[in-house]
């Protein structure tokens, strides 16, 4: 048996064993103390389903030349917001690629037999994977909407996993695939530097109510070199929103943002707050109509801030300015 993701601390679903030494007995398998995976298959009770897990237990599946694909194949590679989770809570089907009927649709795993390209196909910890282009390009494709498939695309640049001229050319060079277009257009609108899906939302809306693109992400300095702060998104007028997700009620944490506020405020920035529910609101729009009257009435000489880095600074705004994408072992190689 080849034992799937050990290093990346998964548990190998195993078949019953009559001596008990290499799984279950029958008995002990119909027992609490064992859980099944899918059909002859079992991991103790205990071992979470974790998204890796569920990807490991995908994994014992597969017969030769079925790989893992889409949110599965960047979860394996520890793509932190690939997770196969829906804002409901509920699980994504873990997505497959055969070209063949060698095996059909199962409980949590879904086959699709689209012809792809070997040299896509990558082993990693002993579970056969698409290459990450190949894999979010799929996410992006089958993405329910746009914003989905930008979503995928920017938290697979956050995990440095691919980079825009790699996804750019394996579009390019597959055409006629269902999706491609969905796929081309999240392309354009990603960016490598959004930090949380949250984010990448608001940008999109952002985008999407006043025709500018924000930055995002971007270090912002006093004229004499110091850091101001990195606004989550942030407008050349001088508007930058922040997302506030949960952790920023702390105490602490609420304590130095509010310091960040005031540095960005003392130097002619507009700054605004973005929580949970405003996307879908109204709120972000008109809190995003108020920043740019706001900046429209600062002074030229109020404005002492500049996105220009000082010498010393090290730019990470890129997946290849923070030092990857890693390359990746093709079987046979």
């Amino acid at each position: 048996m080849t034992f799937i993701g050990l290093a990346r601390g998964t548990t190998t679903p195993v078949r019953t064993d009559p001596t008990g030494r290499h799984g279950p007995t029958q008995r002990q398998a119909r027992g609490p103390g064992w859980r099944r995976t899918s059909r002859g298959l079992y991991v103790p009770a205990d071992v979470e389903p974790t998204p890796l897990q569920r990807v490991a237990e995908a994994g014992a599946l597969l017969p030769a030349g079925v790989a893992v694909t889409g949110w599965a194949a960047l979860c394996w590679r520890r793509a932190r917001w690939h997770t196969g989770t829906r804002a409901d809570g509920s699980a994504v089907p873990i997505d497959v690629a055969a070209v063949t009927q060698c095996l059909r649709d199962q409980a949590g795993v879904r086959v699709h037999r689209e012809r792809f390209d070997p040299e896509d196909v990558v082993e990693l910890d002993g579970l056969l994977v698409m290459s990450a282009v190949a894999a979010v390009v799929f996410v992006m494709r089958h993405a329910v909407d746009l914003d989905s498939a930008v979503e995928a695309l920017d938290m697979t640049y956050r995990a440095d996993l691919v980079t825009p001229e790699q996804v750019s050319a394996w579009l390019v060079a597959r055409p006629g695939l269902v999706g491609i277009r969905q796929a081309r257009e999240a392309l354009r609108l990603a960016d490598e530097n959004s930090w949380s899906p949250q984010e990448t939302r608001a940008r999109l809306a952002w985008e999407r109510h006043t025709g500018r693109r924000p930055l995002a992400n971007r270090p912002v300095f006093d004229l004499d070199g110091d850091l101001l702060g990195t606004p989550d998104l942030l407008d050349l007028i001088g508007p930058c929103g922040e997302y506030d997700g949960d952790h920023h009620l702390d105490r602490g944490q609420r304590r130095v943002d509010l310091e960040r506020e005031q540095r960005l405020l003392d130097h002619g920035l507009t700054p605004f707050t973005i929580v949970a529910g405003d996307l879908g609101s109204g709120r972000l729009q008109r809190r995003l109509d108020s920043a740019f009257a706001r900046a429209a009435r600062v002074p030229p000489e109020d404005r002492r801030w500049t996105l220009e880095p000082p010498p010393w600074w090290r730019p990470t705004l890129t997946v290849v300015q923070r030092g990857g994408p890693r390359e990746e072992a093709r079987p046979g190689r």
